[in-house]
């Protein structure tokens, strides 16, 4: 009788030590990674102490203004995920609904884009950039990025279309609607979803873009947070005190980021849910 229920609990004691084990884990893998910003910031008040934040918030730094920075990102963000989340629903429509020659071909060729490096792009970019006079300007910045978000946008977005039961989408043909009618009112409602995600995530990428800002952006007034980090370095001076800025300085720079991530992640894991999920 002892064996017997010694045996029945085998599986409960299983579960728990393989829960334990993967708690563990990620208490470790965690750590490591909180890690650099924990000594990021004990080092940033260790000369100094809290005043420091605020000396560089308010400090001009080799022309860059700290909150500026944070308008800079944000607006560029806010741009690239307009761009993709538009276009990327757009082009997921006509390929997932709109029966039409050469589709699938078309198709996986944007897919082929997803392994195309941001390096390779950089002749055509300045090229472009410069033809049509966007140097120094937000949209110069943001389109590039998007161009680049796009393949893994129509994805994302087609696979959730591609799950629409064709009969809402013969009703509402049947009911004279056209193809902007169906878009509008059927498929963006129900590709909510993957939309926040592909918005979240576009937003993070964007805040962490260091190439094309660094490329385009020449006016220090202009710099994102992401290009600021190479850019103040020379602003201090290698003494106790002006050491402990500069980690102000990169902690301030990391928070939107690390913000962004915080309150996207329950998007992007329903984003990931819901267009991975057949109806």
């Amino acid at each position: 009788m002892a064996t017997k229920v010694d045996e029945d609990r085998l599986p409960l004691r299983t579960r728990r030590v393989d829960r334990i084990l993967i708690y563990g884990f990620l208490v470790v893998f965690a750590a490591a990674f909180l890690a650099p910003l924990i000594n990021a910031v004990q080092l940033s008040v260790a000369v100094g102490g809290i005043g420091n934040y605020w000396s560089v918030l308010t400090r001009d730094l080799n022309g860059i203004s700290i909150p500026q920075t944070f308008l800079n990102s944000a607006i560029i963000a806010v741009m690239h995920a307009f761009f993709v989340c538009s276009i990327g629903a757009l082009a997921a429509y006509a390929f997932s609904t709109i029966d039409f020659r050469g589709r699938e071909p078309m198709y996986y060729g944007v897919l082929l884009f997803l392994a195309v490096p941001a390096t390779s792009m950089l002749v055509p970019v300045y090229f472009i950039t410069g033809t049509l006079s966007m140097f120094n300007t937000y949209i110069g910045v943001a389109m590039p990025e998007a161009v680049l978000t796009l393949p893994f946008a129509v994805l994302l977005l087609r696979n959730r279309m591609g799950d629409i039961p064709k009969e809402i989408v013969e009703a509402a043909v049947i009911d004279r609607a056209n193809h902007f009618h169906i878009f509008w009112h059927v498929a963006l409602p129900l590709t909510r979803g993957p939309l926040a995600n592909l918005a979240a995530l576009s937003v993070m990428w964007s805040l962490q873009d260091f190439l094309f800002p660094s490329f385009i952006l020449r006016a220090p007034e202009l710099a994102t947070a992401a290009q600021a980090v190479q850019v103040i370095k020379s602003a201090f001076a290698p003494t106790p005190l002006e050491s402990s800025q500069y980690f102000a300085a990169l902690v301030l720079l990391g928070i939107p980021a690390l913000i962004i991530i915080i309150f996207a992640f329950r998007f992007v894991t329903k984003g990931m849910a819901s267009g991975g999920l057949k109806e």
